[in-house]
């Protein structure tokens, strides 16, 4: 799993709930613990899940590769799969240097690309490390925390979005469309 302390597990759990229509019951004991229940309303219609709202459905892809550059499994595993849902080749990778060598070999029409990464490279330098071989690489700059002077800085250099984790599908699904149409 990912990072102690950032804060995020139950963000993304709330986001999910919420984006599935569900609600959560939380219940503690002084010595036993505390549980976490998770309830999702069902269904008897097969495809009820696979249908997208009018929004998403105008921002779908069209076999685009996206390179999701995050430290942590979790988070690519999940933006690979809303990547993937929404018609693009997600290929995800989990530092700095993994991403320098993946573009290098297969170029990427877009870069979902996390501000915290490696102690030795964050997602600012990466991005310029980037840009110093690619000069037009589109970028979409994603974090867990608020808007900093670095994702700024980031977004001077041509980086067209941020995005704060977690996003729900359709916020990723119109930050790519428009990145991929500027």
């Amino acid at each position: 799993m990912g990072r102690s302390g950032t804060g995020l597990g139950m963000a993304i759990v709330w986001a999910t709930v919420q984006d599935h229509k569900g609600f959560i019951e939380v219940s503690s004991e002084l010595g036993a613990g505390t549980t976490i229940d998770l309830f999702f309303p069902a269904t008897d219609e097969i495809r009820a899940s696979q249908t997208v709202s009018p929004q998403v459905e105008n921002s779908l892809g069209h076999g685009e590769c996206i390179l999701i550059v995050d430290d942590e499994a979790d988070h690519r595993e999940i933006a690979t799969k809303m990547l993937t849902r929404l018609g693009y080749q997600a290929v995800a990778v989990a530092d700095a240097h993994a991403a320098l060598v993946q573009l290098q070999q297969h170029p990427a029409d877009l870069l979902l690309l996390d501000m915290v990464l490696d102690a030795d490279m964050d997602g600012l330098a990466l991005y310029r490390r980037i840009l110093a071989i690619r000069p037009n690489q589109k970028a979409i700059i994603v974090s867990g925390f608020s808007e900093t002077h670095r994702v700024k800085q980031a977004l001077e250099l041509g980086a067209g979005v941020y995005i704060k984790k977690p996003y729900a599908l359709k916020d990723i699904a119109a930050a790519v469309c428009h990145s991929l149409r500027s």
